[in-house]
C-alpha cells in the first residue's frame, strides 16, 4: 500500500496503546465482565483442613541450601505443615499421597513487575498455571482489586496479587490517560495530595516516574514516610540514584538509571537528561518514543564512559541501604535486540487482540535504526546485563520482573525467559531462582510468607520433572502445582491451560488500545 496509508493503518493500530518499557496493555471492561464464570474458577476447592503429600522428591527450597534429596513435603489446608525425609516423617492417615519420584520441588515464583490486563478467564490462570504465585503491579486499576478480591474467596484461580497505584508522573507525563490509571503533579502540593489520595483508594504502594520534578518527587518520598506507605518505581529524570536511596526508594525498576549512573560523564549525561522536553500534543506512544530516541545515545555515552569505581560505589550504597533492582531485562531485550522478537508457541494462550500489534507496535518502536545505531543498541543490552551481575556480585539484591504487558512478554512465560537472562548475565541457576523468590519476599516484607518451602509457610510450590540448578530453563518443564494450598495435578494443569486457549479463542473483547480509543488518530500528523 501507499506509504502515507501504511503510516495511517499503523497509528489506526497503535492508537492508545501503551507505551514500551513502562505502560500496560488496556484491556476493555467488557473483557472482565465476560469472563466472571472462569473457567479456572472454583473447581477442586478443598476443605480447609484436607492434607496431602508430596513424596520422594528433591527438594530446592530457595534458601540457598543444597537440594535435599527423597523429601516429603507435607501440606494441610494453605500452610506447608511439614518437611521431612520421605519414610521418615510421618504422614496422617486422612492425607493423600503423591509419589513423585524424579521430581523436583521450588517454591512458588514471585514476579517483580507487571502490568496486568485482559480477560478474567486468562491472565490470572496463566500466572498461576505457569508458576507464578505473587505478582507486583506496577500500575494498579480497579480491575487488579477485584481479581485479587475473587482469587482470595476461592471463586478465581490466580496468584497474590501486590498492587500499586496510579503511575504519578510530572507535568506532562511520559503517559496518557488512555493508557491506564495515571496522576499527574506539577508542585510538591500536588505530589503529597497525590499519595494521600492512593492511600485512600487503597494501593499497597506508591508508583512514582520519570518526568516528576525534584521538588515533586522529595514531596512524594516525605509524605510517603508519614503516610506509612512505600514508594517505589522509576528514579525520575532529574534525581541521582544516590538521592532516591537517602529518600526511601525502595526498588529500581529497569536499567536505564542504574547505567547512566555507572559512567564518569555524569554530569555531563545529565545535563542532557535534562533537555529532554515532552510534547503535550502526542499520544503516549510518541512520547515514549521520543523519550527514548533521546535516552539511548546518552546511554552510549554511559557505555563508553564506565567508571568501574564509580560503579562499585554505586552498587554498595545500594546494598548498605537494602534497596533492591528490578532489571526487567526481558522488556529491555525486546527494545534493544528486536531481531530476536517472535511468535511463540505461548501466544495460543493470549486472544489475538492482544497479540495482533505486538509487531507492528515493536516494529515502529525500533525501526528505522541505521546498521551503526542497531549496533549500539545492541552494546547498550549487553552492558544491561554486565551490569546486572556485578550488581549481584557487589551483594545488591536483584529480583526477577519482566514488565510484562508489553508486545512478546506473555503472562507467566516471561518470568520463566528473565530467568534465562539473569543465568546469562552472571548469576547461577540458584541466584537467579532466588531472584523469583525469597529475595523479592524480602524485600516486600512477604518473606514470613512466602519465598522458600518451609514449615509454617504459605503451601506455594511448583514441581518440576528436570533440575533448574543443571538448567535454568528447566523452571519451564512443570509438572504439577500447589497454589496457595490447591494441588494441582499434571492432568488437571493440562485440562486448565486447555481452558485458558479456548478463553483465548472465544475472547471478543478487542482487548488492544482500539477499544479505549484512538489517541493516535487524533493527531494524524504524528507519524
Amino acid at each position: 500500500m501507499p506509504h502515507d496509508e501504511r503510516a495511517r493503518s499503523r497509528r489506526e493500530v497503535l492508537g492508545g496503546t501503551a507505551a514500551l518499557a513502562g505502560a500496560a496493555l488496556f484491556a476493555s471492561a467488557s473483557a472482565t465482565a465476560a469472563a466472571a464464570a472462569t473457567p479456572a474458577g472454583p473447581a477442586a476447592r478443598r476443605g480447609k483442613d484436607e492434607a496431602f503429600a508430596l513424596t520422594h522428591v528433591t527438594l530446592i527450597d530457595a534458601t540457598g541450601a543444597p537440594p535435599q534429596n527423597d523429601m516429603t513435603v507435607l501440606v494441610r489446608g494453605r500452610t506447608i505443615a511439614a518437611i521431612g525425609k520421605t519414610g521418615a516423617l510421618a504422614v496422617p492417615a486422612d492425607a493423600k499421597v503423591l509419589d513423585l519420584t524424579g521430581r523436583f520441588v521450588i517454591p512458588g515464583l514471585v514476579e517483580s513487575h507487571v502490568h496486568s490486563a485482559g480477560p478474567e478467564a486468562v491472565v490470572p490462570p496463566l500466572y498461576a498455571l505457569t508458576g507464578v504465585t505473587t505478582v507486583r503491579e506496577m500500575r494498579g486499576e480497579s480491575v487488579h482489586h477485584r481479581w485479587r478480591d475473587r482469587i482470595a474467596s476461592g471463586a478465581l484461580l490466580g496468584p497474590r496479587w501486590i498492587i500499586g497505584s496510579p503511575i504519578i508522573d510530572g507535568r506532562p507525563s511520559l503517559h496518557t490517560s488512555d493508557t491506564g490509571s495515571l496522576i499527574e503533579v506539577a508542585d510538591a502540593a500536588g505530589a503529597r495530595a497525590a499519595v494521600r489520595r492512593v492511600k485512600r483508594e487503597g494501593a499497597d504502594f506508591v508508583k512514582v516516574y520519570s518526568r516528576l520534578t525534584r521538588a515533586a518527587y522529595f514531596a512524594i518520598a516525605d509524605e510517603a514516610r508519614r503516610q506509612g506507605i512505600p514508594y517505589t518505581g522509576h528514579c525520575p529524570d532529574p534525581v541521582t540514584i544516590a538521592e532516591a536511596v537517602r529518600a526511601g526508594h525502595r526498588t529500581l525498576e529497569h536499567m536505564d538509571a542504574v547505567l547512566l549512573a555507572t559512567s564518569s560523564r555524569e554530569a555531563e549525561i545529565r545535563r542532557g537528561m535534562a533537555a529532554i522536553t515532552t510534547d503535550a500534543s502526542q499520544d503516549t506512544f510518541h512520547r515514549y518514543h521520543a523519550w527514548y530516541q533521546q535516552v539511548y545515545p546518552l546511554e552510549h555515552i554511559a557505555v563508553r564512559s564506565f567508571d568501574p569505581q564509580r560503579t562499585d560505589a554505586l552498587f554498595d550504597d545500594l546494598r548498605r541501604h537494602a534497596r533492591a533492582v528490578v532489571p526487567t531485562l526481558r522488556v529491555h531485550q525486546t527494545l534493544e535486540t528486536p531481531e530476536t522478537n517472535r511468535k511463540t508457541d505461548e501466544w495460543r494462550y493470549l486472544p489475538s487482540g492482544m497479540t495482533g500489534w505486538w509487531a507492528d507496535v515493536t516494529e515502529v518502536m525500533t525501526g528505522g535504526r541505521s546498521p551503526e545505531q542497531a549496533a549500539r543498541i545492541r552494546e547498550i543490552f549487553e552492558h544491561r546485563k554486565a551490569l546486572v551481575g556485578r550488581m549481584h556480585r557487589a551483594g545488591v539484591q536483584v529480583l526477577a520482573g519482566t514488565d510484562t504487558g508489553n508486545p512478546y512478554l506473555v503472562p507467566g512465560f516471561a518470568l520463566h525467559e528473565e530467568l534465562e537472562l539473569l543465568v546469562q548475565s552472571g548469576l547461577t541457576p540458584m541466584q537467579a531462582l532466588q531472584a523469583a523468590t525469597n529475595r523479592p519476599a524480602q524485600a516486600f516484607g512477604m518473606d514470613a510468607e512466602v519465598g522458600t518451602v518451609e514449615p509454617g509457610k504459605r503451601a506455594d510450590l511448583v514441581v518440576l520433572d528436570a533440575d533448574p540448578l543443571a538448567d535454568i530453563r528447566n523452571t519451564r518443564r512443570i509438572d504439577a502445582l500447589v497454589v496457595n494450598g490447591r494441588l494441582i495435578t499434571s492432568d488437571e494443569r493440562a485440562r486448565l491451560l486447555a481452558d485458558v486457549e479456548q478463553a483465548a479463542r472465544s475472547d471478543q473483547s478487542q482487548t488492544t488500545a482500539m477499544a479505549a480509543g484512538c489517541a493516535c488518530a487524533k493527531h494524524p500528523s504524528h507519524a
